[in-house]
């Protein structure tokens, strides 16, 4: 039942309670005492509501940054890792496969402050031998969550 109950919470966390009993065919209680263990092993994390900034019109920049690094002496990634994610613009740090050693995303006011922060803070530190930066221009589909519903494409019909 677990894994069942994740899945049905990871798309939508605000379902209710009543509505996880019953598509799992439990009682309310269990799914509460469920939910509250499992926060407490730290399986569940915390709960995210999905916003689409575009159409709140507020300035901002997603930057996807990779990152290669040399690997520290006994600690491997991991002190490189928190000091990356110990800063507040930084949403997610991955380690990854490939050229690169962690996929780092930050949200900015603008291109330049995001520009601003790799070239000065995050290419910088110790350990950090390079970087690449990508800015996310516009989003239409993030975890799983179509961003652009009701969008026509602006191509006019040609018939001949």
């Amino acid at each position: 039942m677990r894994e069942k109950l994740l899945k049905l919470i990871e798309k939508n966390s605000r379902v209710d309670v009543a509505a996880l009993a019953e598509k799992l065919g439990t009682d309310e209680t269990t799914i509460v005492n469920e939910m509250a263990d499992m926060e407490r092993e730290g399986i569940i994390c915390g709960y995210h509501t999905m916003i689409n900034w575009d159409k709140v019109g507020g300035d901002s920049v997603t930057a996807l940054i990779e990152v290669r690094v040399t690997p520290q002496k006994e600690r491997g990634f991991d002190r490189l890792a928190k000091q990356i994610y110990s800063f507040p613009d930084i949403n997610s740090v991955y380690l990854i496969s490939g050229g690169y050693d962690f996929l780092v995303i930050m949200e900015g006011k603008t291109l330049r402050e995001a520009a601003h922060f790799v070239n000065e803070q995050l290419a910088v530190m110790d350990g950090v031998i390079s970087t690449a930066t990508h800015f996310i221009l516009k989003k239409y589909k993030d975890h799983g969550t179509i961003m652009d519903v009701g969008t026509r494409s602006e191509r006019k019909p040609v018939s001949l």
